[in-house]
């Protein structure tokens, strides 16, 4: 039986690292406000809710590759909001994408054994990073400019030879940057290597319409998308990605034979989800009202921050680059818990993310205590 210091020994989760500061952020009247991670709080649409309780599908093991009628909704999603059309072999389904974002490169190791490296921004979701540690993988941090597009000249061409993907995410997390997704796409092609682009908040962009790395053709990428964002249905896991044949049916393949699987009533949910528009033009009202008014209160404390390009974070520079004390000082006066830069990698030392996922009242509440 091997000991942990011969294998692999997980670091804590970077969201552990806040644990000390909730009891601080709750001892305030009224509670703490939690807008350290992206967990939506209003409600999903009762359309979805019914589905989710009336599909009479428990009994039966769900199809992996996702029903023909949640590959159609999809399918139908993609076509109406981002005007790209896939064949249904070009599309697949995944249990929410946490689990496909981590899990990836395992898969593409086992596909392309003689590649090891994950290429990711190198400010970004730690998911990224983390799948390619838990496939024994090399994580390789692309830099990004001042407007979080990729710097893709700057991938030293011995890392390209060896990666197994490049991952872009847009709008991004946390700083809601947008990448240049036609520009990622002619790199991989160039460069022989798949690229994934993560674009859970692609409904959430405020600069201009929604992108997918699918306007610039399918040949060699994949776009990933979920339901938990849009429709706030984080706890219920649905999600796809689409793009590349190949590629989806190889994961599709091996999804089938390790049992990924959207349970059934889950995907009657994500079909009645994918064809409600009205639930996401409401909730982007939502989320452009709060992220304007937590601006309004980091301005107040002399905090610089620029509404962003997209998704529903902040991303702020501390005063002085000192973002825990930053940190400290919303939990112990504001009763707010937000999350360090350094979370998503040691470039974005030095800011915070505030994720406005909570109510309008809420964040007055931490303004109040704040004496703004």
């Amino acid at each position: 039986m091997s000991t942990a210091a011969e294998g692999f020994v997980p670091p804590p989760y970077p969201y552990d690292r806040l644990d000390a500061l909730k009891p601080v952020a709750g001892a305030l009247e009224g509670g703490i406000v939690d807008l350290s991670i992206g967990d939506p709080c209003d409600p999903p649409p009762k359309v979805v809710l019914d589905a989710l309780a009336s599909s009479a599908s428990e009994r039966r093991y769900p199809a992996s590759v996702g029903t023909p009628a949640y590959r159609d909704a999809a399918r139908a999603w993609m076509e109406r909001e981002l005007a790209v059309s896939v064949e249904s072999s070009q599309l697949a389904a995944c249990i929410g994408t946490k689990e496909f974002v981590a899990g990836l490169p395992h898969w593409l190791r086992l596909r392309t054994p003689s590649r090891d490296t994950v290429l990711y921004p190198a400010i970004s979701y730690p998911s990224y990073a983390m799948g390619a540690e838990l496939a024994g993988a090399r994580a390789v941090p692309v830099p990004v400019d001042a407007q979080g597009r990729s710097q893709l000249s700057a991938i030293d061409p011995a890392d390209a030879a060896r990666a197994l993907c490049l991952w872009v995410n847009s709008p991004g997390n946390p700083t809601g940057f947008l990448d240049d997704l036609g520009a990622a796409a002619a790199w991989g092609r160039a460069n022989d290597v798949p690229v994934i682009s993560d674009e859970c908040y692609v409904e959430f962009t405020w600069n201009g319409r929604g992108r997918t790395i699918l306007e610039h053709g399918v040949d060699g990428v994949l776009a990933v998308h979920s339901l938990s964002k849009r429709s706030n249905l984080a706890g219920v896991r649905a999600g796809f990605y689409a793009g590349d044949g190949d590629l989806v049916h190889y994961l599709s393949e091996l999804r089938k034979h390790a049992g990924f699987m959207v349970p059934g009533p889950v995907q009657a949910a994500a079909i009645a989800a994918w064809g409600d528009q009205d639930h996401v033009v409401m909730q982007r009202e939502r989320y452009q009202q709060r992220l304007a008014r937590f601006a309004e209160i980091l301005r107040a404390l002399d905090v610089e921050v620029a509404l962003p390009d997209g998704a529903f974070y902040l991303w702020a520079a501390a005063p002085d680059g000192d973002a825990w004390a930053l940190v400290r000082r919303l939990a112990e006066q504001g009763g707010a818990l937000v999350s360090p830069g350094e979370f998503y990698g040691p470039d974005g030392a030095g800011f915070i993310r505030v994720a406005v996922v909570q109510p309008d009242e809420r964040l007055d509440l931490v303004a109040q205590r704040l004496g703004l």
